[in-house]
């Protein structure tokens, strides 16, 4: 609200007539309550930012050992999450040969898809039904790989992420989350020494 005071000015009778001066005084009240009543307003109003989330399924805690469905070497990928942002992978596990990339699209994706393209040469696709948005059940085809994904100590959390991202980009169907064995490390320390991992020991770690 503004408020405008004057000021008369006058001398005495008879006197030299001098100029009025007037002067401003504006209240910024009504302005505050405004403003207030504005902020409120879009407060109520606009939707707020909903947090990304990454869906990710998990098999059930209670899994034995005679549950699990045995699985060809040749169909496997193991994917050793290490530090400064680097990926060690090995095909399989008899005879296996370690080697590193980065979680570029031409580092660790670029493997998973040659590895798949090996599996579907020597296999073919699996058929499988999904439902679409909609809720109608879709005939699939999808690849027989199975990647194991073992994130170590020195790994970041993004890097987890960023290896479940590849399994959504990919569309690989089977994976799963273990922890580093002992052998493995010394894999990576020493890999012309070999990995002395059975196939055992893997599903003991997939049992824990």
């Amino acid at each position: 609200m503004a408020e405008i005071a004057q000021d008369s000015g006058g001398g005495k009778k008879g006197g030299k007539v001098r100029s009025k001066k007037m002067s401003t005084r504006i209240d910024f009240t009504p302005m505050v309550d405004l403003g207030f009543l504005l902020i409120t307003f879009f407060m109520l109003t606009t939707t707020l930012a909903k947090p990304q989330i990454l869906a990710l399924v998990m098999p059930e805690k209670d899994i034995k050992k005679e549950d699990i469905e045995p699985v060809k070497e040749s169909k496997v990928l193991t994917l050793l999450l290490g530090a400064d942002d680097k990926v060690y992978w090995y095909e399989g596990i008899t005879d296996a040969k370690l080697d590193s990339t980065d979680y570029s699209a031409e580092g660790v994706r670029d493997v998973i898809l040659k590895k798949m393209d090996k599996v579907k040469e020597q296999f073919g696709l699996v058929d499988y039904k999904k439902k679409n948005k909609e809720g109608v059940e879709e005939d699939l085809q999808g690849s027989y790989i199975n990647v194991i994904i073992k994130p170590m100590k020195t790994a970041r959390y993004k890097n987890l992420v960023d290896a479940l991202d590849e399994m959504a980009i990919c569309k690989v169907r089977y994976y799963v989350i273990l922890d580093v064995s002992p052998l493995e490390e010394e894999f990576i320390k020493n890999p012309a020494g070999g990995l002395k991992f059975s196939v055992d020991e893997q599903v003991e770690a997939a049992t824990k």
